[in-house]
Order: C-alpha cells, then sequence, then structure tokens
C-alpha cells in the first residue's frame, strides 16, 4: 500500500477512462474452454489478510483455494495492512498458513511487511531489519517454493534477491519481481523520525532493482529462446494506478522497469501479462498502450500492448483470481481469468 495517495485530477481521471479501456478479448470471465482432462490454471492474491477478521477467515479462504486445485498460487504481496504492527509472530503465522497449500506457493514482498514498519503504529521497525526476517521466513530455501509440493524456480540468489524468481508453466515465461509501493521503498522513514530517505535505504532500492530489472530480462529471454507464447510478470506495486492523479516524485523508481517492460515486450512476439495488486480495486487494462498518459508520466520512449491485472485487496478481498493457461490451438488469448468468490 502506498504510503501517500492523491485524490485524482478530473482532467486526468477521464483521459485515463479512454485511454485504458480494456478491449473485449481481456478476460473479465474464463470463456467456456474445449472438453479436457484438465484445466491449467493457476491462483493470484494480494493485499491480504487485512484486519483482525480477514486474518480469522484467511486460512478457510486458502483452503478454498486450495480445493480448487491450481497447479501454483501466487500472492502478490502485502500480508498485513499498513496500520498493524510488523511482528515476527504476525509474519510467520501467515506464511504457515500459505504454506499449507497442496501445490506450490509463490511470494512476491509487497512494503506492508517490511518498507513501512517504520511507522509508529507498525511497530517502528527498522525496515531493512524487517527485510531480512521476512527473507528468512519466506525463502528459507532458495530456488524452491513453499506449499507442501515445492516446485524448483530460478532465483537470484547469488545476488542476494532470492525472492526474484522465474518458472514456465506450458509454454508461458513467468517471473515474481520485489517491486513495492512507497515508490518502491524510497519514502522517508518518518516513522524513525527522518526526513529524507537514508544512504542504505536508496542503496537498497537501487540494487533490488537491478535484481528485477535482471529477472525480467531474464524471463523475456527465456521465451524468445523457448518460443514461449506468452510472459507473465507478477509484482506488488501498482505503477498505473487509475484512480488517483501521482506526481512523477511518488513513482519515479519505477521508471527503469516501465521502459524495460515496453522495450522487452516489443521485441517478443508472444503476449505479455502484468499482474500486481497495491491499489486494492480490480482493474484490467493496457496501461502502456499508444496514447496513454502513462508515458508521458514516465517520460518513457515507445508503447506496448502488454495487459496489466490488478487484483482486489484490502476491503475489497472477498475473490481470488482465477487464472486459465488457455489451449495452444483454443483461439483463445493464452491467459484468461475471472473472480471467484469466497464462501467463508
Amino acid at each position: 500500500m502506498r504510503t501517500l495517495r492523491y485524490a485524482a485530477a478530473p482532467a486526468l481521471s477521464l483521459v485515463l477512462a479512454a485511454a485504458l479501456v480494456p478491449s473485449a478479448t481481456a478476460a473479465g470471465t474464463t470463456p467456456d474452454l474445449p472438453d479436457t482432462a484438465h484445466r491449467n490454471h493457476f491462483a493470484v492474491i494480494g493485499d491480504v489478510p487485512y484486519g483482525a477478521d480477514q486474518v480469522a477467515r484467511f486460512p478457510g479462504w486458502v483452503d478454498e483455494i486450495d480445493a480448487a486445485d491450481p497447479e501454483f498460487t501466487v500472492h502478490v504481496g502485502d500480508i498485513k495492512s499498513g496500520s498493524s504492527v510488523c511482528s515476527d509472530s504476525y509474519i510467520t503465522n501467515i506464511r504457515d498458513v500459505l504454506d499449507t497449500l497442496s501445490s506450490p506457493f509463490i511470494f512476491t514482498p509487497g512494503d506492508n511487511e517490511w518498507t513501512d514498519c517504520h511507522r509508529v503504529n507498525n511497530g517502528a521497525y527498522n525496515p531493512l531489519e524487517r527485510l531480512d526476517f521476512v527473507r528468512a521466513t519466506f525463502f528459507p530455501d532458495p530456488g524452491r517454493t513453499l506449499g507442501e509440493k515445492t516446485r524448483k524456480v530460478e532465483a537470484d540468489t547469488a545476488a542476494g534477491y532470492p525472492e526474484n524468481v522465474q518458472w514456465r508453466e506450458d509454454r508461458v515465461s513467468m517471473a515474481a519481481v520485489h517491486v513495492v509501493g512507497s515508490n518502491d521503498g524510497t519514502q522517508p522513514w518518518t516513522g524513525l523520525g527522518l526526513t529524507a530517505p537514508t544512504p542504505e535505504q536508496l542503496a537498497e532500492q537501487d540494487a533490488r532493482m537491478e535484481s528485477a530489472l535482471r529477472t525480467v530480462r531474464e524471463a523475456f529471454a527465456d521465451a524468445r529462446r523457448r518460443q514461449d507464447r506468452a510472459v507473465a510478470i507478477f509484482l506488488q506495486a501498482d505503477m498505473f494506478d487509475p484512480t488517483y492523479d501521482v506526481p512523477l516524485s511518488n513513482v519515479s523508481e519505477f521508471t527503469p522497469l516501465v521502459q524495460l517492460l515496453i522495450d522487452e515486450s516489443n521485441a517478443f512476439d508472444g503476449e505479455t501479462y502484468l499482474f500486481n495488486g497495491d491499489s486494492h480495486a480490480y482493474n484490467e487494462d493496457q496501461p502502456l498502450a499508444e496514447g496513454s498518459p502513462w508515458l508521458d508520466l514516465y517520460g518513457v520512449t515507445g508503447s506496448s500492448d502488454l495487459r496489466r491485472v490488478t487484483v482486489d485487496g484490502s476491503g475489497n478481498n472477498t475473490n481470488w483470481l482465477d487464472v486459465t493457461v488457455n489451449p495452444v490451438r483454443s483461439g483463445l488469448p493464452v491467459l484468461t481469468w475471472e473472480r471467484v468468490p469466497y464462501t467463508s
């Protein structure tokens, strides 16, 4: 969750609404598929659980996802609200719940579980210490997922970023990268009495972004080499939140990744998807399409038909995203999806 929010400027909101309307082929609902013995699908969740009620219901929600038998589940970050304590016990408890999933579980951290933990109501932690704890808790065996049935993934472990991982599913190259809100973790740690980012804070972000960029490049390179059908990227930060007028100073650190997504998706013959959380409201759009105001905001060159999906979170977290990897000859986009309501 971003530290700062801004009221939407009417002009920008209207331009965004016009530029980012999803096409009819974007899958708000998974179309009927040809009869197959097994539907290849995976789950995406994010910004959950938030608050005591969701924490209590979370094990049941995880059980519902598990009962649907996805190939794997991705949590795109923020396992707590931005106003709750970042304790060892809380982080460990949520990890243990997610680790009960029968299929592989992949996690990319959000800002709420480490970079925003400087806040007094979060416990006034040193965020870098919390980051170390999150890594130790969620990535105890680098190169393998969590979940009862683990899966090997390619991780940037040698560089110190076991959370930045790649894997493949039915000729779709996938990557989860550690990119968070609060301008990728560079906003001042005011809970510790600071009014500007520290050198250590900026150095951490710079190195982490380099790892994220490297992982994304490698995912696209693998896709081209293997002639994959699509690339899917998962991260926490909403770099294109359509409901807010965001000054460049609040999103500036995302610029290299935005440009890379344009360059790599244009050099790739298949489809490109981006799944994120952070802004808490389901949305699907093409934020890098020609004419999009985000291109001017970031000052990037070129455009891309990348399709982006934001999962519901926080108070909107009444469902999980069920993503189908469609058969090669189905005539459908490589990925389609639907929101599946929780029943418990």
